[in-house]
């Protein structure tokens, strides 16, 4: 149990980063559940169109600290790679 005041103060102020912190990691794994869905369907313009909107948000994610450089590259790698693979 936290016994100082900034302890408290620690506590309180990462419950709230959590929160902030879950819901970007969702919003991300939203926009990548779509270009998903998109390849699955077989349909390439609407994977492009996902994939672009889903770059930015991943990105974004690498730079507000909720996920690694290399784990959001490699993510967006092999969806592109996904997408290009369709006819």
């Amino acid at each position: 149990m936290a016994n100082t005041p900034q302890a408290k103060k620690r506590i309180r102020r990462n419950d709230r980063r959590a929160t902030i912190n879950g819901a970007r990691v969702s919003r991300i794994r939203t926009f990548v559940k779509k270009v998903e869905a998109a390849i699955a369907t077989g349909d390439k313009n609407a994977a492009t169109a996902a994939l672009s909107a889903a770059q930015p948000e991943l990105f974004r994610g690498v730079a507000k600290g909720v996920l690694h450089k290399n784990s959001a590259s490699r993510k967006f790698a092999r969806l592109t790679k996904a997408v290009a693979a369709l006819a």
